[in-house]
């Protein structure tokens, strides 16, 4: 596959002045009309940068992020968004907020809300307390410009939460629909779990893909070993969306059969779930003992599935053994894949990963740009 060649169609004006101030928070909270707006940015955005044009968008404003979790490439993905928009990228630890010593996230919120532009929130292993941060960041923000009467439109993106994932599973969407031109109806995907012996993984990603692929038609099958499954209500919007798309979703606990027939696979490691919920009452006690007991765990009952490896015979399983590999990176090489799946796909996965930033910028630019549509199709000159 090439690179965009050609600027994709602007959205249509109304809506995309419907998404004007609103933040993505769940992918599940906007309805699939919604997300066909905000990808037809993530598009456009991706073919203006390609071509080699400024998306300069803004000037003089900040774009902090907060990250509760390790990252390297959505910090990366973060702070190219905002370079590319004019917006200065910060990024800091979330440890080094006021949080641990009793702010809440609403204070917190306040206190950003009145310097910076935009705010990315990662916040991703704790369940039941991401998405609800993230939420209450964005109230305290409101609340202060509100009450100060300051017209700023300061959106929260979801850099990943215990729920979802959305920029990098808008990411991904695009990127199979790229490859894919006919659309994903019909197709079948395979979103397995994975061996890794690192750090009990979250369970978003896996969580975030069934939310969303299932919207488009796709035939969706989740592979796990017992013991890893996803939160429930996740699971039942999965089945309710593929149900509405014409597509089906399943849940299976072989690997192989999650593969057979595949076109598309996403083979990618998370922590037990029984385990994973253990780490709430831990970090609400700031047990680090406990958390540190709980994380030699995970990867104890990860170790007893060290066979659920994307490899070579695997990928023969698929359809006409060429399916389409995908991993959100870093991934676990030798482990959650194959050396030499991993040499094959290293292109495909890179451009996979490149959509996330475009997809910080959508959600960024649809959300504080009033007359979106004039000013995309002005870049586009």
């Amino acid at each position: 596959m090439s690179p965009v060649t050609s600027l994709p169609p602007i959205p249509d004006r109304a809506a995309l002045e419907a998404l004007f101030g609103r933040s993505l928070l769940l992918t599940r909270d906007w309805s699939t009309p919604e997300l066909e707006t905000l990808m037809a940015v993530i598009g456009r955005f991706a073919g203006l940068d390609y071509a080699g044009k400024s998306t300069a968008l803004f000037k003089d404003e900040l774009g902090w992020a907060l990250f509760f979790d390790q990252s390297t490439r959505t910090k990366s993905a973060w702070a190219g968004a905002c370079a590319r928009l004019g917006l200065d990228p910060v990024i800091v630890d979330g440890s080094s907020t006021q949080v641990s010593h009793g702010e809440t996230a609403i204070e917190t919120g306040a206190m950003l809300g009145m310097n910076a532009h935009a705010l990315g929130v990662r916040h991703d292993l704790i369940i039941g307390e991401g998405n609800r941060f993230m939420r209450d960041v964005k109230q305290g923000i409101d609340d202060y410009l509100a009450a100060i009467k300051d017209p700023r439109r300061v959106p929260v993106v979801n850099l990943q939460c215990d729920i979802d994932h959305p920029t990098q599973t808008l990411a991904d969407l695009m990127w199979m629909r790229e490859c894919n031109p006919g659309g994903l109806k019909g197709k079948k995907i395979a979103i397995s779990w994975a061996y890794s012996p690192s750090y009990a993984k979250p369970l978003s990603v896996a969580q975030g893909c069934s939310m969303l692929f299932t919207r488009f038609g796709a035939e969706v099958v989740l592979a796990h070993p017992a013991g890893y499954h996803l939160m429930p209500d996740t699971m039942e919007f999965a089945a309710a969306s593929a149900k509405a798309s014409g597509g089906s979703f399943q849940v299976v606990n072989s690997m192989d059969e999650a593969f057979q027939g595949a076109d598309i696979v996403y083979p990618k490691s998370w922590g037990p779930y029984d385990l994973m919920l253990q780490r709430v009452d831990a970090n609400k006690a700031k047990d680090k003992a406990r958390l540190g007991e709980i994380e030699k765990e995970a990867l104890a009952g990860n170790a007893k599935h060290k066979d659920w490896i994307c490899d070579e015979r695997r990928m023969g399983l698929t359809r006409g053994g060429n399916a389409l590999y995908m991993h959100p990176l870093p991934a676990d090489i030798g482990d959650e894949v194959s050396h030499g799946v991993m040499r094959q796909h290293t292109v495909n996965v890179a451009r996979q990963a490149q959509y996330k930033m475009y997809a910080i910028m959508a959600l960024l630019a649809v959300a504080k740009v009033p007359n979106l549509a004039q000013r995309l199709e002005t870049l586009g000159k």
